[in-house]
């Protein structure tokens, strides 16, 4: 999958994504206010990101849903998890039928998954798996990675104008978003083997409870934690995991809230509250459902 999402692949659509981040900012900044959640950080990512992988193009809005289920899931089946469920059904089924292999178009990375598969790389069963994995890890991380960050701006307002156009720049604020309010607050992972912890044995099979949130708000790690600092090198941060766990669609990320910051900062100068944020609540992610701001324009 890593060959898959590799850089160089990235790199091809790069043009078109900043071109399309510089329409979408420039319809957003006509506006007095708008929802960055619904209006941006949503909104873009299914401008780029269903056609990279080749999605037919009828139902597309699923996608939104279908991820957020996915990652309720990973918590207990509690109110959340069944409120959430409600609406999954056809979301599910529209995400089955998308990712099989007559239904995705032939240059995009869903049929390179089925072609990785024709070379004996995995079976075809599992390409249809990891397409759908890769749908989960492609949205959810970007829309609530980039919804938070626009959360760290409104609260931090001063921190906007330090952020220039730059990719090291963005890349740096993006990180710091990542860290000060980690899009995915907690994981299970499984311990392969006994082992010891800080003084404590781990028994193979066990179940460990890993706070990501934790880690990158941990003061023994970063100086003044619960402050949002876009001049801040957050690298090190595990917002999207560690190791071979590392979040598959990471990269995808980081280029469309590379292309969108770009294009914010090219066009305005400071992002401000408009109105108190709604928390959408979820097992596992840490994510907003609406998030009024306003743009203060260059110039």
């Amino acid at each position: 999958m890593n060959r898959i999402v590799a850089m160089p692949v990235l790199k091809a659509l790069e043009n078109d994504w900043r071109g399309k981040a510089k329409t979408l900012v420039a319809e957003l900044i006509e506006k007095d206010t708008f929802d960055a959640v619904t209006d941006l950080a949503e909104e873009f990512p299914m401008r780029v990101f269903p056609d990279a992988v080749g999605l037919m193009d009828e139902g597309r809005d699923h996608l939104l849903t279908y991820a957020s289920i996915v990652f309720n899931a990973f918590g207990p089946k509690n109110e959340i998890f069944h409120s959430g469920m409600a609406d999954a059904d056809a979301a599910i089924s529209w995400v089955t039928e998308a990712c099989k292999r007559e239904n995705l178009k032939p240059d995009g990375w869903g049929e390179a998954v089925f072609q990785s598969a024709d070379r004996g790389d995995c079976t075809h069963a599992e390409a249809e798996r990891l397409v759908r994995s890769l749908l989960s890890a492609g949205v959810d991380t970007t829309v609530n990675g980039i919804s938070n960050l626009m959360y760290g701006f409104t609260q931090f307002p001063d921190e906007f104008g330090k952020m220039d156009t730059s990719q090291s720049s963005t890349r740096r604020a993006f990180n710091e978003g990542l860290r000060w309010r980690s899009t995915v607050q907690t994981f299970f992972r499984t311990a392969a083997h006994e082992t010891s912890l800080a003084g404590v044995t781990i028994p193979e099979g066990s179940k460990v409870l890993t706070f990501l949130a934790a880690a990158n708000r941990d003061e023994r790690r970063w100086d003044n934690p619960e402050a949002f600092s876009v001049t801040r090198n957050a690298s090190g941060h595990v917002g999207f995991g560690h190791g071979i766990h590392v979040c598959l669609g990471q990269m995808v990320a980081r280029m469309e809230a590379d292309a969108l910051l770009s294009a914010l900062r090219e066009k305005i100068t400071r992002i401000t509250s408009a109105g108190p944020p709604v928390i959408r609540l979820n097992n596992t992610l840490c994510s907003i459902a609406s998030l009024p701001v306003k743009l203060e324009k260059v110039g």
